[in-house]
This record gives structure tokens, C-alpha cells and sequence, in this order.
């Protein structure tokens, strides 16, 4: 393992999950009782409540620029926080943020960031309850950092966990891949981004909302860092089994592809802030397809079913006919993406 901590600890893959695993054996009470957290290291922890589990997530933004074609780091903070509850089966209910700033940043940026937040959580109806605000010197921090703590709660009959796969099941997505990464990436290599392109960075709790009222949801995760493919890896890894995706069914904009041939990256790394991957019964899966549809979000589609395996592994069967394992992403693929 390395000495030093390096841009890759932080860029959501392999080098993210080996770090955390390192740093969750400090602590030896990993949940409540009855409840989960560090031991599941799911979007969300879980702490019960009756016949209710209260959901609670936190997380930092620090995302270069941090306004960016779709949103800027505050839309990015307010939107984070609520999938990764609403991912877990959750209606979120209130957050908290931290905000700190280095001297010398605009506040005309600073009130823009946060009515961008303020928007978001009034859209969803999630409620602002406390925060904090800090200021560094100048130099001491890269312009401005969030953090964040969100609430929801959720049914105990209604927990979407992302280890419930089975074999069988179809995997579902809820539009095109890779468009946040896509974006973030360009803007940081000076290239000029397509006006038709931008950020998928919005809320999911309307897609969960519509595939939880069809039923037949076994497992669901939003593919931030380390993009659709660390999102299907620990889908896979958590539920034992593994996962056939077809590359021809990967909705993924042609700009996007363009940016990753330029810039020799793959799609399937590239984060996403406002999608979210099912695994559903298979039964189901046309019914919350066209649900997702009629709803607006016209490009959902079935990208892969969930297969047997004694290791579990992500493969895809490419579209010249061949297969090939897709690996959890490794090393520096975009910083500060999120």
C-alpha cells in the first residue's frame, strides 16, 4: 500500500475502496443495533426506528470548476445528498451542510452556489436544518469545499439494499451514461463543451419513486466516482453473483464518446450525478422501463441481467460478438469530478 495519499484515493475506484477498507478497521462499532453502516458501507447507513429506518448519508464536494455546464458544486451538493439516500429506498427530509471558503472568494459566486443549492432542496422539499461556515486564508484551500449530512426515512419493508441481486434479474439504468464525467473531464482539459451536452447532475428520487411503485426492485445504486463500472462491481461484489452487460444497449451520448477518444478514457468510468442502476425482477423490467419513459426520462433502458458466477465479476458482451470483464476502475480518472 502506498505511504502518501494520492488523487486516486479519491477518484471513487479500486484505490478509493482499498483505502476505506483500511480506514473502517479503526473503529470497532461499525453499526447500531439493528441497524447498518460501516460494515455494509452502503450510499446510506440505516439506524431503526420503529417500524421506520432513519437513513443518514454525508459527503464532500470539491469538483473542478466548480460551475460547470448543468450546475455547479452547489446543485452538485443538494443533489448528491438526496440520491444517495433515495437510492436506498429513503424520501429524504432535511440537510445539513458545511460550507468552507477561501478568502477572497466572490460572494456574488458564494449566493449563486448556494441559491443553486436552495433550489434543489425546495424542488424536493427537503428542509435546510443546520450548518456551518469557514474560511481559510488564501491559498490554504482551492476556492470552496462542501460537506454535507442528509435524513430521510424509510420503510422496513421498503429498504432497497445494493446486495440484493439475484440471478435473473435485469439491469436497468435510468438515462444516458457518463454525461457528468463527460463535462467535468472537457472543462478541466480546456476543451470547449457541446451547448447540447451537460451535466446529468439532478435529483433521482422521482425514478425511485416510479420503479419502487411498480415493484420488484431488488437493488439499486447511483454510478458516481468510478462511474457504471464500480457501480455494477459492487453491485456484483455485494450480492455474490455476477453481471452480463451489452454494450449495445449502454445508452451513451455520441459526445460523450467523442470527449473519451480524445481525451482515452472509458465511458463506463465516468461518474454520473443523476442516474441510477436497478436490479429488478425480471418479470417487471419492461412495466419500469416504460414507467421511466412516460415519466421523462426517455432513454431508461435494460443494459445487462445478472448471471451466476463463482467469482463475482462484471462482464460485457461487446458489440462485435466477443466478452470482456469490465474492472473496477484504477488510478486518476478525472479529480475532483464530484
Amino acid at each position: 500500500m502506498e505511504k502518501t495519499v494520492t488523487l486516486a484515493h479519491g477518484a471513487g475506484g479500486l484505490e478509493t475502496a482499498l483505502l476505506v477498507k483500511e480506514l473502517v478497521k479503526l473503529f470497532a462499532i461499525k453499526n447500531t443495533p439493528g441497524g447498518t453502516g460501516l460494515r455494509e458501507l452502503e450510499d446510506s447507513a440505516l439506524i431503526p426506528l420503529g417500524e421506520y429506518y432513519l437513513a443518514v448519508t454525508a459527503d464532500s464536494y470539491t469538483v473542478n470548476p466548480i460551475f460547470f455546464p448543468g450546475g455547479d458544486i452547489g446543485k452538485l451538493a443538494a443533489t448528491g445528498t438526496i440520491n444517495d439516500l433515495a437510492v436506498m429506498g429513503a424520501e429524504p427530509l432535511a440537510m445539513l451542510d458545511t460550507v468552507v471558503v477561501e478568502e477572497g472568494f466572490p460572494l456574488e459566486d458564494l449566493s449563486k452556489i448556494m441559491n443553486s443549492m436552495a433550489r434543489v432542496l425546495e424542488e424536493e422539499k427537503v428542509a435546510l436544518v443546520g450548518g456551518d461556515v469557514k474560511v481559510m486564508p488564501k491559498g490554504a484551500l482551492d476556492k470552496i469545499v462542501i460537506t454535507t449530512m442528509g435524513l430521510g426515512l424509510v420503510e422496513k419493508n421498503r429498504i432497497v439494499r445494493n446486495s440484493g441481486l439475484k440471478p435473473g434479474d435485469v439491469i436497468i439504468i435510468n438515462g444516458t451514461v457518463g454525461d457528468h464525467g463527460a463535462v467535468i473531464m472537457a472543462c478541466q482539459a480546456g476543451i470547449e463543451v457541446e451547448t447540447s451536452l451537460v451535466s446529468d447532475c439532478a435529483p433521482v428520487t422521482k425514478a425511485m419513486r416510479i420503479a419502487l411503485e411498480v415493484g420488484g426492485v431488488h437493488a439499486a445504486k447511483d454510478p458516481t466516482r468510478g462511474g457504471l463500472a464500480m457501480a455494477l462491481n459492487d453491485l456484483a461484489k455485494k450480492s455474490g453473483v455476477s453481471i452480463l452487460v451489452h454494450e449495445e444497449k449502454l445508452p451513451i451520448r455520441e459526445e460523450v464518446i467523442a470527449y473519451c477518444e480524445m481525451l482515452g478514457v472509458d465511458p463506463l468510468t465516468l461518474a454520473c450525478e443523476g442516474r441510477v442502476v436497478l436490479g429488478v425482477d425480471r418479470e417487471v423490467a419492461a412495466e419500469i422501463v416504460e414507467a421511466l419513459r412516460e415519466k421523462g426520462y426517455r432513454e431508461a433502458t435494460v443494459i445487462g441481467e445478472v448471471i451466476e458466477g463463482r467469482v463475482p465479476r462484471v462482464y460485457m458482451r461487446t458489440k462485435i460478438g466477443g466478452t470482456r470483464i469490465v474492472e473496477e476502475p484504477r488510478g486518476e480518472i478525472v479529480p475532483r469530478i464530484c
